[in-house]
């Protein structure tokens, strides 16, 4: 089975790339705003400014493995929130 749906790169955007990278073939735009954004401890290389969640500094969600990594950090946040209840 094919791992299409895990990535997707589109040059065609007027911001691509939005990070600094060093290969743009490698570059994943399919998660171009981050799922987790509202996750407190997503694990990316976040900080704040004013309050306000920074995350121009963080790879995850554009690299090779940002699928599976964001996969499972969702699954885990909800398995967390069902234990809360």
């Amino acid at each position: 089975m094919s791992k299409n749906y895990k990535f997707f790169n589109h040059r065609g955007c007027e911001f691509f790339p939005c990070h600094n990278i060093k290969n743009n073939d490698k570059f994943n735009c399919l998660f171009c705003y981050c799922p987790l954004y509202f996750v407190e401890n997503c694990g990316g290389n976040s900080t704040y400014i004013n309050c306000v969640k920074d995350c121009s500094n963080c790879m995850i969600p554009h690299s090779e493995n940002g699928y599976d990594y964001i996969f499972k950090k969702i699954i885990e946040i909800n398995k967390e929130k069902r234990n809360e209840l």
